[in-house]
């Protein structure tokens, strides 16, 4: 891999083999999205992210903890049968298996995120251990995973270790984020990624203007000021922009029938990084981002167990 570019390239690495492709190190949250009709899906950003880029080829190492119950079974059941490395993936017998209530009003959804989950608990030298020898392409993480000061501490441990450049995805959660921590993650970043109401919430977003405009143009102060790479902006339904030099925006396919969007960002992550790993330009990357995203709107929950639906993008995308 050729050595860290400065802000503005779009692209971490040249295009690589299958045979020779670095490995992207996954860290954070697994957790059950509950459902009020009593329905379970395995969720958390970091472990979509994972899942995504696991059917796309990208064998990444997911690591997280998860209780010693039902749900814990159920996650390492499901690693097993996509495939997934689950030597990053710890057990804890005091603390349960990540859980989050979800309120649905139509496609629309709101969160209850249960304190003092396994998660929160991740050991740090158990999760250095398992990167220890990996050398990863890049470190993904989002910012929910900080709110305990155990998993703060895991992190810190392996971006020691892995040396990775980190593509942290800021997800502001109430009541679980403060601002000085998301300070410290967003200059920690080489590709940051926000929607347009996390932008506004971190940084002043001018009234005067049209508001796509105001958005974007406080993205690109916002990475002048971080020294950032690059910055991911979404906007849900409206699409997104990716913020570097240049910026570039697009727009997600019609949804014949939404179901919700839940996991859309994440599908749109995994996507993103699954064009760093492979060198694409920024209008091929965004675009084909935009698309999965959108697919994934037409199902319920975050992930699908469907090879033949990544199998279906891999060969349109020439992976």
């Amino acid at each position: 891999m050729r050595p860290a570019a400065g802000p503005g390239s779009i692209c971490m690495a040249e295009p690589l083999s299958p045979s020779r492709q670095p490995r992207p190190l996954v860290f954070g949250e697994v957790l059950f999205d509950c459902f009020p009709d009593g329905q379970e899906i395995m969720g958390g950003a970091p472990f979509n992210v994972a899942w995504h880029l696991q059917g796309f080829g990208a064998r990444p190492l997911f690591v997280s903890r998860i209780g010693e119950d039902a749900r814990g079974a159920r996650v390492r059941a499901a690693m097993g049968t996509w495939g997934m490395d689950d030597s990053g993936l710890q057990r804890d017998n005091h603390h349960p298996t990540g859980v989050v209530r979800i309120a649905q009003d139509g496609a629309s959804h709101s969160f209850d995120i249960l304190p003092d989950q396994a998660y929160d608990h991740i050991d740090r030298a158990a999760a250095v251990a398992a990167a220890q020898s990996l050398a990863p392409a890049l470190l993904y993480h989002g910012s929910l995973i900080t709110r305990a000061p155990p998993a703060r501490d895991a992190l810190a441990g392996l971006r020691e270790v892995s040396g990775a450049p980190t593509f942290v995805d800021i997800n502001l959660r109430a009541p679980w984020w403060e601002p000085g921590r998301t300070e410290v993650l967003m200059r920690g970043a080489r590709w940051l990624k926000l929607n347009d109401e996390e932008i506004a919430a971190l940084r002043p977003v001018s009234a005067a203007a049209e508001p796509r405009a105001a958005v974007v143009d406080a993205a690109i102060r916002l990475r002048a000021e971080l020294g950032v790479e690059r910055i991911i902006l979404t906007y849900g339904a409206a699409g997104a922009s990716y913020v570097d030099d240049q910026v570039v925006s697009g727009q997600p396919p019609p949804v014949p029938v939404l179901v919700d969007t839940i996991g859309a960002g994440d599908a749109f992550s995994a996507v993103t990084i699954l064009g760093l790993l492979h060198g694409w330009d920024a209008p091929t990357s965004l675009q084909r981002s935009l698309d999965f995203a959108a697919r994934i709107c037409a199902q319920r929950g975050a992930t699908a167990a469907d090879a033949a639906l990544y199998k279906g993008y891999r060969e349109a995308w020439g992976l």
